[in-house]
């Protein structure tokens, strides 16, 4: 298990002798913008909340997320996150062949690891641009019970088409495909991409964060949804009051007031085309620096002269995060990962990197 996903910045403070609210974290991939401003003050009304238990099942939660995709509740479950279904997943639908798409997020392997499966990879060359080819992933997935497909993924950014996908959920009827569609909310048309919708497959999982779009991470929310069948297999495994009380009355919140979703998505996503646009043009002729095509607010990069404990060193001195992508299987110490900010600190970390790297 990898304790945290992206950089310490407890440690890093420790380190640099500084107050911890001085290192900049672009290690992790939260929305640049923060929480809307009524989360924090529903969070502020509601504080009282954690004296009381919350609804057993999440079943207010539950409803919100299927009324504003228009699906069944009984095809959604509720939960402490998305990793919490990531790790109960193998266990539930008794998987004994895992394939995992990558590279990619780490905890789908880890996952099967806990449960005492040795998953498969498909590796996606960087020669592509780290996207994957379907006969390829479709020769492998026939052999598979479960497959893992982040999309977009992390930490390429790499955005498939849904039919991609549909066509190996066409071709495989009897593998289970979970489809982790948590930075899709970031992705331009993101709700017309997403497979919430595709519950005529009998194969298909969806897992879907409000921790990364709506910049709620110590929440810990998310949303499993799908085929019933499937559904029933792991709701069987899910336990009481899995998601806590402050969490319920914010997403509930959110859901109750869903002319306030799209106008908050399209203002993200805005932001992060912008600075993403502007960053990578300011950074063009960093020597050594080759970012990879991507759809997301994080950057994946290529170090063509340096490594990446090496670049990740020499940026922490300055303050700043950055997610070394050594221990992503599929990648090695030539590739680290940023999230974009807002201006300044975008400017501050392209300062940093031309320095790293041309020392």
């Amino acid at each position: 298990m990898i304790i945290g996903h992206g950089g310490n910045k407890t440690a890093l403070a420790r380190e640099l002798g500084c107050h911890v609210d001085e290192v900049v974290d672009m290690s992790a991939n939260i929305n640049p913008l923060g929480p809307p401003e009524r989360i924090i003050q529903v969070i502020r009304d509601h504080v009282s909340t954690i004296q009381q238990l919350p609804e057993p099942d999440a079943r207010s939660m539950v409803q919100g997320f299927a009324r504003y995709h228009g699906i069944d509740p009984g095809t959604v479950i509720a939960g402490n996150g998305t990793t919490w279904f990531i790790y109960t997943l193998p266990l539930a639908l008794q998987a004994q062949h895992v394939l995992i798409l990558g590279p990619t997020y780490s905890d789908y392997a880890d996952a099967c690891r806990m449960h005492h499966i040795e998953p498969e990879f498909w590796i996606a060359p960087p020669e592509t641009g780290f996207v994957p080819d379907l006969e390829s992933v479709s020769n492998k997935a026939a052999h598979a019970d479960l497959v893992f497909v982040c999309n977009p993924n992390n930490p390429t950014g790499v955005l498939l088409d849904p039919s991609v996908i549909i066509t190996l959920l066409q071709r495989h009827p009897r593998t289970c495909f979970v489809v982790d569609e948590s930075y899709l909310p970031f992705v331009a048309d993101g709700d017309d991409r997403s497979l919430v919708h595709a519950g005529e497959y009998a194969n298909l999982l969806v897992l879907s964060s409000m921790s990364k779009i709506f910049a709620i991470p110590g929440l810990r929310t998310g949303f499993l949804s799908g085929a019933t069948g499937l559904i029933e297999k792991v709701r069987s495994y899910s336990q009481p009051w899995n998601v806590n009380a402050l969490a319920q009355v914010v997403i509930n919140d959110i859901y109750n007031h869903p002319e306030q979703i799209v106008p908050f998505y399209k203002k993200t996503r805005a932001f992060i085309a912008r600075e993403k646009h502007w960053f990578l043009k300011e950074q063009a002729d960093i020597p050594g620096l080759v970012p990879v095509a991507g759809h997301t607010g994080f950057v994946l990069a290529r170090l063509q002269y340096h490594t990446a404990p090496q670049v990740c060193r020499r940026v922490g001195q300055d303050r700043i995060l950055i997610r070394d992508c050594t221990n992503f299987h599929g990648l090695n110490y030539r590739f680290v990962r940023f999230s974009l900010k807002d201006r300044e600190n975008n400017r501050k970390l392209g300062v940093s990197l031309k320095k790293a790297l041309s020392q």
